[in-house]
């Protein structure tokens, strides 16, 4: 059936029959189907087969970003790195100004032993960016100037703790390169759900400790507060855009209260909802 529509798309381009609308709305609706079944399959650790629903959800719908992502991911994972770079390089070609594909980019490019690319890409991402810290660390390993934005702190050196228990220390665990995390939570089987603030992504976090991402919307902007029911739900407080999403277990997002000012922790507990207004000094309970 997938081809079936595929060849009819190719076939309207070509006699100029105007059949296209429906069946983008087919690829579209496929092109999630891919995904999801790539985020499952990552989630019990079939990465290789998780990587190639990523691929084809993105052969269904080629400006599928989040798709691209994590198909590079994987591949990085995989050692695949030639695959990996190229998957970063479709997110650059469509979206520019996403500087944590072009810095992935980078990355990879150094890691592959092209350095003139590498710094080429780095030459692209402002200083004043999220990851414009780490491209001026990377580009300092290549002994390359980047400008330094005077207008942007320095950011403080972390504080320095002794390790006085040393099994402690082997049961934590740091998850790095998630853009501005706010609220966290997790899920019956210990999968964690990070809010980055600065992209408006939800990221996910399986017992691996591989990050993902499980959710970028329009409707996003601003996540703080992140909350989940027993049945599956995840809720978000939209800082924002003042309201809180609901996101189904099939990734379906909608509103669910709308005008309340600042939203920003969360906490659920039985069938209600809390939410902290953060510009209105107040509470919301919610009944879900």
């Amino acid at each position: 059936m997938k081809y079936s529509n595929l060849f009819k798309c190719l076939l309207a381009l070509v006699i100029g029959v105007i059949i296209c609308n429906p069946c983008n709305a087919d690829y579209a609706n496929d092109a999630k189907i891919q995904y999801n079944k790539g985020v499952d399959l990552y989630h019990v650790g079939q990465f290789e087969q998780a990587a190639d629903c990523f691929r084809q959800a993105t052969e269904l719908d080629p400006n599928y970003i989040d798709a691209y992502y994590n198909l590079g991911a994987l591949l990085e994972y995989l050692k695949q790195d030639e695959a990996a770079l190229n998957a970063f390089k479709q997110i650059i070609l469509r979206k520019p100004e996403d500087y944590e594909a072009v810095y992935k980019a980078a990355q990879i490019s150094k890691k592959i032993g092209d350095i003139d690319k590498a710094k080429m890409y780095l030459t692209l991402i402002p200083t004043d960016s999220l990851v414009g810290q780490r491209a001026k660390q990377l580009a300092a390993s290549m002994e390359l100037d980047m400008p330094v934005d005077a207008s942007v702190p320095n950011e403080p050196a972390p504080p320095a703790y002794a390790e006085t228990n040393s099994q402690s220390a082997a049961n934590n665990t740091i998850y790095n390169d998630i853009p501005s995390p706010t609220g966290v939570v997790t899920d019956e089987a210990g999968t964690l759900y990070v809010a980055g603030f600065s992209d408006n992504t939800i990221y996910k976090i399986g017992a691996d400790n591989k990050k993902i991402v499980y959710l970028k919307d329009s409707k996003i902007d601003g996540p703080i507060g992140i909350a989940r029911d027993g049945y599956g739900n995840l809720y978000i407080a939209n800082y924002n855009k003042n309201n809180v999403l609901k996101v189904d277990p099939y990734g379906a997002v909608s509103v669910l209260i709308s005008d309340i000012k600042n939203p920003y922790c969360m906490y659920i507990t039985n069938d209600l909802l809390y939410v902290s207004s953060q510009g209105s000094n107040s509470v919301v309970k919610f009944r879900l």
